[in-house]
């Protein structure tokens, strides 16, 4: 009885991301976090209720860029994806959810 064991083959090749796309994922990430820092230090903005919804909306792009790019999410499986976007989703709601219930954002 022979049992031939064979390396597991992945069921399909994706290529991977090049140098050029790391650079501008890297300056996209950049430019975010300026803006971030920039917004701080404009008291109009800082004492608007938009503040701390556009930092969570910037922090939350930064997040999924490099949820995709740099942890390889993108070339990943959908369910390993449905699996990192679907508490992302429920922490994003909840957060709006107390920030609004602390009169911190308002409709």
């Amino acid at each position: 009885m022979s049992h031939d064991h064979k390396p597991a083959e992945p069921s399909h090749e994706h290529s991977h991301p090049s140098g050029a796309t790391y650079l501008k994922v890297a300056v996209i990430l950049t430019l975010i976090t300026v803006i971030e820092v920039w917004a701080y230090y404009i008291p109009a903005l800082v004492s608007s209720p938009l503040f701390n919804p556009s930092l969570l909306i910037m922090s939350a792009a930064k997040f999924a860029i490099v949820v995709l790019f740099y942890m390889h999410l993108k070339y990943d499986h959908k369910l390993f994806k449905a699996l990192f976007t679907g508490p992302l989703i429920v922490a994003t709601g909840t957060i709006f959810a107390l920030l609004f219930l602390f009169a911190k954002i308002s409709l």
